[in-house]
């Protein structure tokens, strides 16, 4: 499959010129009703007038960023703009997804947008979706044991973890620090993002002779990452100098979890702390110290997902896969690039206007 890379404006143009994946989300956009399960948050049926209509399968509302997603979407599948978006809410459980997408069909959608919360097991209800003349695209996590949808939009999972890994050697050697011994909170199980993120974090450990302490599933929630946590600090007291939470959220409860035991992090502290998806609230800590480093993962599919929708209207072939540019945040200024597959990528240092610029 052929890879297009797109750079989506954001009104972040410090970002832009640089290289680089939450909130209750139960709003509804009009035309879309909300809610966790699928009767009731895919009201309304088929194309309303002129208004081209769209299903949108959301994980759920788990993080900050989901939230970032999922106002991305009602923004832009508006009636304003042309749509009818209705909405699902999945709150994290596969099977509600799947009977939402389902919901879509019987309505007659027009298309089917889907953040799949796992990878696999897709298959059949995308035959059912082809079977019914509904493109699908998929935003944000993969779907690995199908290929019945039109384009995934969305980050390069095990980039943004190998770009954590090369981030922390330079930072490890320019502080003078030579043993990592680092404690990892993932994400939700079987979801791309935790998969792509341990996978690409792991890489660089095993090259660099890092220990790996312990990795367990934090759900991508500051409960979790809080949970996951406690249990660290009482497992493993002492002996961990690096903290890898896979979102921003598992972060925050990390350091509540942290804060309770009495153990420092951040760039005065004794742990090396860093998360991945870069809300503005992530980026506030960095900027004041509280995080050393997050990597952002791009919540802001929609407008891509928008351009596909265009092409197809008009009869052309969108690209299958579409990477959203990202950017790496770091507190200090004494680690500019870094390289990532062979790619020199920079590493922006967190100043006052850089967070006043976030969009999210």
């Amino acid at each position: 499959m052929k890879k297009k890379v797109l750079a989506l404006t954001l009104g972040l143009t410090m970002a832009l010129s640089l290289a680089a994946c939450g909130g209750n989300t139960g709003s509804s956009t009009s035309g879309a009703a909300s809610g966790s399960g699928a009767d009731a948050s895919t009201s309304g049926s088929g194309s309303s007038g002129d208004l081209i209509t769209v299903g949108f399968a959301q994980v759920g509302h788990e993080s900050d960023w989901r939230t970032a997603s999922t106002k991305s979407a009602e923004e832009v599948f508006s009636e304003e703009n042309g749509y009818e978006l209705l909405f699902n809410d999945a709150d994290n459980d596969s099977a509600v997804q799947l009977e939402a997408i389902r919901s879509f069909i019987q309505q007659g959608v027009d298309y089917i947008i889907v953040d799949p919360i796992v990878s696999t097991g897709w298959d059949s209800i995308l035959t059912e979706c082809e079977d019914a003349g509904i493109p699908v695209i998929v935003i944000d996590r993969t779907i690995d044991d199908s290929d019945k949808y039109v384009s995934w939009v969305g980050s390069d999972f095990k980039t943004e973890g190998l770009a954590c890994g090369e981030w922390l050697k330079a930072y490890a050697e320019a502080k003078g620090i030579s043993e990592i011994n680092a404690l990892v909170i993932e994400g939700s199980t079987g979801a791309s993002a935790t998969i792509g993120r341990t996978e690409g974090f792991k890489e660089i450990a095993d090259r660099e002779g890092w220990t790996i302490l312990d990795s367990q599933n934090g759900d991508f929630t500051e409960a979790g990452g809080q949970e996951v946590m406690e249990s660290y600090c009482q497992s493993y007291a002492g002996q961990f100098n690096v903290v890898i939470c896979q979102n921003d959220n598992e972060a925050y409860g990390a350091m509540t979890a942290m804060d309770a035991a009495g153990v420092t992090y951040g760039v005065d502290g004794d742990v090396i702390i860093v998360s991945f998806d870069s809300n503005k609230p992530a980026v506030q800590h960095v900027l004041e110290g509280n995080m050393n480093a997050t990597f952002e993962c791009n919540p802001m599919a929609a407008p891509f997902v928008d351009e596909v929708i265009k092409q197809l209207e008009a009869g052309e072939t969108p690209e299958k896969e579409i990477y959203m540019e990202e950017s790496w945040f770091a507190a200090e200024d004494i680690v500019s690039e870094i390289t990532v597959n062979g790619e020199a990528m920079p590493v922006i240092h967190v100043t006052q206007e850089v967070l006043d610029a976030r969009p999210y």
